[in-house]
């Protein structure tokens, strides 16, 4: 009998889409499933999702934990993945504009307790021995953020089989009010520093945390990290008390989609072997951009959430000095407002050599990560992240700071590795503009180096970020889970 996983999520690509946990969601399950084991997925009943599967048919009901009525429960598989789908379906949670947690005038939702608490009641009676699906039980239940902490605390209270809690991004914890221990069907003496409470309040994430019977997280350096007050966020007495039962498993990227040699989305094909159409996708984005077609100029690329988290404020102010020094850059992304109206600002000031585009766009960000020479990277922290692994394939070798999974994944291009033809790109230790500017310093002179270059960029490009090693280690930590 293979190895059955209900994989719980609040998104996944293509069907619903924050961020990086979209993609996890999608790939993770995939990539187990292609290795023998049977991994399923249960998200919420979202509008967007449940126009996109107009076929999910109806496969159980439950009694809502907190409301009088039947919740449905429908399965239908993932759209271009041999993954089945279990939906939570309750219209006044789900079926709304906005997006997943937000509404549309970008506050939460109000209810996002009770949304969320249900999405947990949901995959803790799938995980129990409540029988929802006489056909089916998963032998683990791997839990994913806030948004399913609840799920291990339930299921401790009904019984049932071994939790695993990710980590996606520690910041995002879904702490509520205290008075809704009783309304979300908590136990008294669950809140208590033993358990769910957390500085007077519910703390969603910390009881996953608390409860689950192994964490992980997406990079080995970031699960040493959290282990300290920096990037702790208030949890990292509880994640140093767990360190024993806390792996840092490393994110993998789709290499279906992200592969230059077979992008759609790009004006030529491109290999290790073979760059010289990365040349054709240069000239093609800077004249989409609006940059100047200058081929012997480097062109920075930066794509990210546009957030002081991700160093957005460092690129706006070490932006001068880098057009200074010869170089054009191209951002894309989305975030905080005053950081994108001063990034806009400058780009009025540069013309022809900063291009900086608000919003998000699939194919942009393609050919910005094939058209670019360099990517730029400093986030003050990271927990995998995925761009650095995208812009490796694509022959960009990265900046990044020596943070998470951008430490996890970026070779530095000192002069050991150099000389071992092992550097991926370039790394920084400390989060201040000079050793940013350093950073980019360092990128910018071995560029003009080219023989140097295309060993730094090849090292790169054949780097493996398939999702195979992720989902056999995830395989490895359910096995030694269920044998204790």
């Amino acid at each position: 009998m293979p190895l059955s996983i209900l994989f719980v999520t609040s998104e996944i690509h293509p069907l619903i889409k924050t961020g990086g946990l979209a993609d996890v969601s999608a790939a993770l399950p995939a990539a187990q499933r292609a290795l023998g084991a049977d991994a399923r997925v249960l998200v919420p009943g979202y509008r967007q999702v449940l126009a996109r599967l107009p076929q999910a048919r109806p496969v159980a009901w439950f009694d809502h934990p907190y409301v009088t009525g039947q919740v449905e429960l429908r399965q239908a598989h993932l759209p271009g993945r041999d993954v089945p789908l279990y939906i939570v379906v309750w219209d006044a949670y789900f079926n709304r504009d906005g997006g997943p947690y937000q509404a549309p005038d970008g506050r939460d939702w109000p209810d996002n307790a009770f949304r969320f608490g249900l999405l947990s009641h949901a995959a803790a009676l799938l995980a129990s021995n409540a029988n929802l699906l006489p056909d089916w039980r998963p032998h683990i239940l791997h839990c994913n953020d806030w948004q399913t902490g609840l799920a291990p605390a339930y299921l401790h209270y009904l019984g049932g089989v071994p939790t695993v809690m990710t980590i996606h991004n520690l910041a995002y914890q879904g702490n509520f009010d205290a008075g809704l221990l009783e309304p979300l069907r908590l136990p008294p003496e669950s809140f208590s520093l033993h358990g769910l409470e957390y500085y007077g309040h519910l703390s969603f994430l910390k009881a996953g945390l608390y409860y689950a019977d192994w964490l992980t997280t997406v990079s080995p350096t970031y699960a040493r990290e959290i282990q300290h007050e920096t990037l702790g966020f208030g949890m990292h007495g509880l994640l140093w008390a767990r360190r024993e039962r806390l792996t840092g498993i490393l994110n993998g990227i789709d290499v279906r989609e992200w592969d230059p040699a077979h992008d759609p989305h790009l004006p030529a094909p491109f290999s290790a072997d073979h760059l010289e159409g990365k040349q054709v996708c240069k000239r093609v984005l800077q004249e989409r951009l609006g940059l100047a077609a200058q081929a012997n100029r480097p062109l920075l690329a930066v794509i990210s959430r546009i957030t002081y988290q991700k160093g957005s404020d460092v690129v706006l102010a070490i932006t001068p000095e880098i057009l200074r020094l010869g170089a054009q850059v191209a951002v894309l992304g989305a975030g905080e407002t005053e950081l994108e109206t001063a990034l806009r600002a400058l780009a009025t000031r540069y013309p022809g050599q900063l291009s900086v585009t608000i919003g998000f766009d699939e194919g942009l960000s393609h050919l910005m990560e094939a058209g670019a020479d360099i990517f730029l990277m400093p986030s003050r922290y990271e927990p995998c992240g995925l761009n650095q692994m995208y812009s490796q394939r694509y022959g960009t070798p990265p900046v990044v700071h020596a943070t998470g999974g951008l430490a996890d994944t970026v070779v530095d291009a000192n002069p050991e590795n150099l000389a071992a033809g092992t550097a991926t790109g370039f790394i920084f230790h400390d989060m201040h503009y000079a050793t940013v500017l350093e950073g980019v310093r360092r990128a910018l002179d071995a560029w003009q180096e080219r023989p140097v270059w295309r060993r730094i960029q090849q090292a790169g490009m054949r780097m493996d970020f398939s999702w195979e090693k992720s989902a056999r280690a995830y395989l490895d930590l359910y096995q030694r889970l269920l044998a204790r």
